[in-house]
């Protein structure tokens, strides 16, 4: 491979599909009523381990030209799998199946790679087992985890760091008990869970970090549009800050303000991003316009980490 030095990046591209809301759609879309469809779909092994996940629990789910068609049957609708849920690689599906599996009326057993099984899954499975769950893990934390569903009891719970994976498996742990679950974030994470849920019909209400999920509302199927993943596009939007000449646009990326941490600090090292076509949609969006810029130091920490917390490799590019 060469990699020759070019005088300026012009252009118009597209980024990878945004990981953590193609997740998300498959599982809300899949304990809704109705049918759903997902376009500009991550086709990556991480999501694919998602839909397997999804098709072993009994909901139909099909993949067509690159689009998916989800008919969801309910809440309440999802049947044992009778055989393991392999996650692959995945700790988004590992974690937040967690929560979802707790309160249904069948055991089911969570196993992953040789990675996943070295990652600890205690930060979940406490607070879940607060509300009643009952799961057991390898060594106390780690998988394969084997949960057996039951009722679960509402709880109000401090969350010992900002993390979106653990407050999205309480939130969908909620959606199944008669009570409200309240969840304390220690700073914004992003809110992906939350907004779909709304979008589904469901109802979570936030004040400041403060989540407080009310249950009893049925989710009904959605048409949904993954935007592109802004962390796959800020390495584009630091080439571009950096590299003499040059402008780009970069169309349809996910803007949702739990996310954009990293426009934020480039624009306060005096980077020139605009924003054009701004699309307020269930997660918003926008086209990204990009042009070199003379960037200069900042000091950032606190609650714009959560923020850009996948972006810090391309932020200290630009650094």
């Amino acid at each position: 491979m060469e990699i020759n030095p070019i005088k300026g990046l012009q252009g118009t591209i597209t980024v990878a599909p945004d990981k953590s809301i193609s997740h998300r759609a498959i599982m809300l879309a899949s304990i809704a009523k109705g049918k759903s469809f997902v376009s500009n779909f991550l086709m990556g092994e991480d999501c694919l381990s998602t839909i397997e996940c999804f098709k072993k629990l009994g909901v139909s789910i099909e993949i067509k030209a690159g689009q998916i068609y989800i008919d969801g049957k309910g809440k309440y609708a999802l049947k044992a799998p009778g055989q393991l849920l392999y996650t692959g690689n995945s700790g988004t599906t590992t974690r937040l199946l967690c929560g979802l599996l707790a309160p249904q009326s069948f055991s089911a057993t969570l196993d992953g790679d040789a990675s996943i099984r070295k990652r600890p899954m205690k930060r979940v499975i406490e607070p879940l087992m607060k509300m009643g769950a009952k799961i057991s893990g390898s060594n106390g934390d780690y998988t394969p985890i084997t949960i057996e569903g039951t009722e679960l009891k509402e709880i109000e719970y401090t969350m010992p760091v900002a993390s979106a994976q653990l407050k999205s498996a309480l939130i969908l742990a909620g959606l199944y008990v008669q009570g409200k679950t309240t969840i304390i974030e220690p700073k914004l994470s992003r809110n992906h869970t939350e907004l779909m849920v709304n979008g589904f019909g469901g109802e979570v209400t936030v004040e400041n970090n403060i989540i407080i999920v009310n249950p009893g509302k049925e989710l009904f199927g959605q048409k949904i549009e993954i935007p592109g993943d802004i962390s796959s596009a800020a390495f584009f939007i630091v080439a571009a800050l950096i590299i003499p000449n040059s402008e780009i646009r970069i169309k349809n990326v996910g803007l949702n303000e739990t996310r954009t941490g990293i426009i934020d600090v480039l624009r306060a090292m005096g980077a020139f991003i605009a924003i054009e076509n701004f699309r307020d949609g269930m997660e918003p969006s926008g086209d990204l316009i990009v042009k070199t810029s003379s960037l200069h130091g900042v000091e950032i920490g606190g609650k714009v980490i959560p923020r850009l917390i996948d972006e810090l490799p391309a932020l200290a590019v630009a650094a």
